[in-house]
């Protein structure tokens, strides 16, 4: 069945290859149809057009899909074919997956979002913590097992900052952990260790506090705060 399904989808590449150049897009459609489309929480689709041929970019690769007609265009990297819809109640564009079952149902997949989006990640990128935060959180009311806000992932970002000695970005990253997962003592001890080796003691020593009350296992933590209450 798959083989099938294979040798389907490629005879409609083969096919419209050829003519996918003679596609003829109106600007009023270019206009309407460019733009950012969310494949998932913290990724994106782009769409753009170069004078009249339809281009995609997604995960940093630039292609050029097979235009099957104006509205629909199969995405080679993806393995897909993809039809662009309105949704009836709302007018918002989608990316509509083409199912190889059934070519005629609609979908509403992946919504385009306003032209100034900008994915958590990428605001993240660009050291903007706040608005990342804003991002990751509401990621997080939705699904908060997801790997976007996974505190390890987090914690790692941070210490490759410290090791550079980036103490300024490492503690925002670490400050945006606890943010994300303020039961968990692991980000509370992270945080307290950036603040001790860029020689905040007291700020080191108040989130020691937090970790070790979350964790009184926690024999870093018990350490630095017998030394601090002691000096």
């Amino acid at each position: 069945m798959k083989t099938k399904s294979f040798l389907t989808t490629l005879s409609v590449v083969l096919c419209f290859y050829s003519c996918s150049n003679s596609v003829q897009y109106s600007e009023g459609f270019k206009e309407e149809t460019a733009g950012v489309y969310l494949y998932n929480a913290d990724d994106i689709i782009t769409i753009y057009y170069k004078d009249n041929t339809l281009l995609l970019n997604w995960r940093g690769v630039k292609t050029k899909p097979v235009a099957i007609d104006s509205n629909e265009f199969f995405v080679p990297d993806m393995y897909t074919k993809l039809r662009f819809v309105k949704h009836p109640s709302t007018n918002k564009r989608y990316l509509s997956i083409i199912s190889e079952d059934n070519n005629d149902s609609i979908s509403y997949d992946y919504v385009k979002a306003p032209k100034d989006y900008k994915t958590p990640s990428k605001h993240l990128e660009e050291k903007n913590y706040e608005k990342a935060l804003e991002g990751y959180l509401r990621i997080k009311a939705k699904d908060s097992m997801s790997e976007f806000v996974n505190q390890y992932k987090f914690n790692r970002m941070g210490y490759a900052f410290l090791r550079d000695n980036n103490y300024e970005d490492a503690i925002a990253i670490f400050i945006m952990n606890t943010k994300l997962h303020p039961k968990s003592g692991n980000v509370y001890d992270s945080l307290a260790e950036a603040y001790a080796r860029k020689g905040d003691s007291l700020l080191a020593y108040e989130n020691y506090q937090k970790a070790l009350d979350i964790n009184n296992d926690n024999r870093r933590a018990q350490r630095f705060i017998n030394a601090y209450e002691n000096k």
